[in-house]
């Protein structure tokens, strides 16, 4: 994988950056920070084809309504509504009305400030949990569906799991705790990711993000539930039952996580020394789901706040100071040319799709493999390396032809 930056946004008045939002279905960008500060962007190439090429803003919205720093944003993508809140504990709901962003609900508990808000898959609940242990969930026409109170609970963080079914809370300690989505109790997730010498009580989960499968898995049951500590533990899990997880040491002040469009890599961003320097300097960290690392790009500026991914994860947006920098992706694709034919691979919904293209005769033939690792061409045919949902073949090699037919197997 290869990544730039490759523009940069000035907020006015130096207004410090505190959080970003990237809608992945219609593009828009959500930025708060100090002051009340919160506009909504939009990047458009206008006629130029490919991310690549030079994007210009084609929306910069400010919306007026917070006075304190403006500390969570969240994006209910089905429904097309923004939910904002500030460090006065001030909630605004905006919708879209004509091509502007209007006031829709405001709510303030005037007790405690929002910690983390999250919108369920379906964009049909939201949970807003509080810094002194209250935990709201709403429906999406802003009625209230039930309410709990954590007494002597701090929460730091709120995730939904994928299929509703349970809502994952982070506490300033270090823990964190699952309930169901009526609110009772269920476990603790057994946190793995400490070496032994550490100790875990105290250090605070800065970021939790599950992806949901909207665009499918990398594979079947892959890890996708991440949590992050703010030393730089990263501990991946399959569900909040995995006693197995992957586990990541980013050796790094960590503040925030996030998964691109399909799950396969986590970008971790704060700061750290790299080895060539001798002072700190913000750093990302790309990682795929099983831990293996990618990359680390490094950021200017003296703070990082937050780190989105574009829908296609093409780009990757960084808030840092009064800016917010763009850095352009080129994935390592997996693909090969034999005998006048193209064979390419993209993930899907149900596996990984290998596509089969004769140049000559413009002819397309296609077969899915639920995971593959790689693809290697060689005169008259290609091999496909793939994980099998056998377990007792749990890897394959595929030889097939120029119009996807196997011709031989290994396992």
């Amino acid at each position: 994988m290869f990544i730039y930056l490759s523009k940069k946004i000035a907020i006015s008045n130096n207004l410090k950056i505190f959080c970003l939002a990237w809608n992945s279905k219609q593009g828009w960008i959500a930025v708060g920070g100090d002051e009340g500060l919160l506009k909504v962007l939009k990047l458009d190439s206008g006629k130029s084809k490919g991310v690549g090429n030079a994007a210009v803003l084609s929306m910069n919205q400010t919306l007026g309504g917070h006075n304190g720093r403006v500390q969570v944003i969240t994006w209910n993508e089905q429904h097309e509504k923004l939910t904002t809140s500030d460090q006065n504990g001030l909630i605004i709901v905006w919708t879209l009305y004509k091509g502007i962003w209007h006031e829709e609900m405001i709510n303030n508990r005037n007790k405690s400030v929002v910690r983390g808000m999250a919108w369920d898959s379906e964009g049909q609940k939201i949970c807003i949990v509080y810094e002194d242990g209250a935990v709201i969930v709403g429906s999406v026409d802003g009625n209230r569906i039930f309410g709990i109170e954590l007494k002597g609970t701090p929460l730091t963080g709120v995730q939904w799991s994928p299929d509703g079914r349970w809502l994952v809370f982070s506490l300033k300690n270090g823990e964190v705790q699952v309930y169901d989505n009526q609110g009772n109790f269920s476990m603790k997730v057994n946190i793995q990711c400490f070496p032994s010498a550490m100790v875990m009580s105290g250090v605070p989960v800065v970021s939790m993000t599950w992806y949901d499968g909207r665009n499918g898995y990398y594979e079947k049951d892959c890890p996708c539930f991440a949590i992050c500590y703010q030393t730089g533990q990263v501990q991946i899990m399959r569900n909040q039952n995995d006693e197995n997880p992957v586990i990541i040491d980013t050796k790094m002040n960590a503040v925030n996580c996030c998964w691109n469009h399909n799950g396969s890599i986590l970008a971790v961003v704060g700061s750290a020394v790299l080895p060539d320097d001798n002072r700190e300097s913000n750093v990302v960290q790309f990682c795929s789901l099983y831990g293996e690392h990618i990359r680390t790009l490094k950021i200017p500026g003296r703070v990082i706040t937050c780190c989105v991914w574009e829908g296609s994860s093409l780009r990757v947006a960084f808030a840092v100071d009064s800016f917010v920098y763009f850095a352009i992706i080129r994935p390592d694709y997996k693909w090969g040319y034999f005998s006048k034919t193209l064979v390419f691979s993209y993930p899907g919904q149900t596996g990984t799709h290998v596509t089969f293209w004769d140049t000559n005769n413009k002819e397309i033939h296609s077969k899915i493999v639920p995971a593959l690792y790689g693809i290697a061409a060689y005169k008259e045919y290609c091999v496909l390396a793939t994980k099998t949902n056998d377990p007792s073949a749990q890897y394959g090699l595929t030889v097939c032809n120029t119009i996807s037919t196997p011709v031989d197997r290994k396992f």
